[in-house]
């Protein structure tokens, strides 16, 4: 059994790809792919995507404005309401991205902060991306005593000493369709010294097709795609990578 640890399943084609999620989810479960969780980047589109997944059990959301939408409509009150709705599971997907947005650096680390606090009053894990940013993301989250709730680094390109760090703190580290590009050497290498016992894998669905698909738009049954490579890279079965994704999801999510 696998788990997509992230995805997005509000902003997949309904319209040529897929029916309708049920039929995302079933091609999901065809692969053995049997719970998704469905991740939150803005406050307007959370009540739209909850909407979206609630008939569908297997499925739990996150809730949180992605560091590339921190100019969005935000209010604290309301992230609070939303995070703390039976659904919601994890805090974010929140953090920081220097690489696309430099000019809005305050403001994100303003609202990282604001997602940290939160996580821990709620005690619910975060979820963070970080692009360009790993020491002012390490900062604020041993500042913010994220500790205590803990969470995941999502879609992991980072190097091995902010891996460390980060499981210091921890947090998982997820795996995603990078480390099956050709030019993602680096991340290979990492994801071979890390411990299956901190990793979960995931989709970031639409985007980032792992190989073979790449080029097609993304969908949680491809996250298999990404289990095998890292049982490839670590030289062990694709039942260990399944077996302990899976588990260290429980653990993180349900606790």
């Amino acid at each position: 059994m696998f788990v997509d640890s992230h995805c997005h399943l509000d902003k997949l084609d309904y319209d040529d790809v897929h029916l309708d999620v049920s039929d995302v989810i079933n091609k999901a479960q065809s692969a053995n792919v049997k719970r998704l969780l469905s991740v939150g980047v803005t406050l307007d589109s959370f009540p739209k995507m909850l909407e979206l997944i609630e008939p569908y059990s297997q499925v739990v959301a996150s809730c949180g404005v992605h560091p590339l939408d921190v100019e969005s409509e935000f209010s604290l009150a309301r992230l609070a309401e939303y995070s703390s709705h039976s659904r919601v599971v994890a805090i974010g997907e929140t953090g920081l991205d220097y690489h696309y947005q430099p000019e809005t650096a305050e403001l994100q680390r303003t609202r990282f902060k604001q997602h940290v606090d939160l996580a821990v009053k709620l005690s619910k894990p975060l979820i963070i991306h970080t692009r360009n940013a790993r020491e002012d993301t390490l900062q604020i989250l041993r500042e913010g005593q994220a500790d205590k709730c803990g969470g995941v680094i999502h879609c992991f390109t980072e190097d091995l000493a902010f891996a460390q760090a980060a499981m210091d703190l921890g947090f998982y580290i997820s795996i995603s369709g990078i480390v099956t590009f050709r030019q993602a050497t680096e991340l290979k290498e990492v994801v071979k010294q890390l411990p299956l016992e901190r990793l979960l894998i995931e989709t970031d669905s639409p985007y980032l097709a792992p190989v073979p698909h790449r080029g097609k738009e993304n969908q949680p049954a491809y996250v298999v795609e990404v289990a095998a490579y890292i049982a490839q890279l670590k030289g062990c079965s694709l039942q260990e990578v399944a077996e302990n994704t899976t588990n260290n999801f429980e653990k993180l999510f349900f606790r």
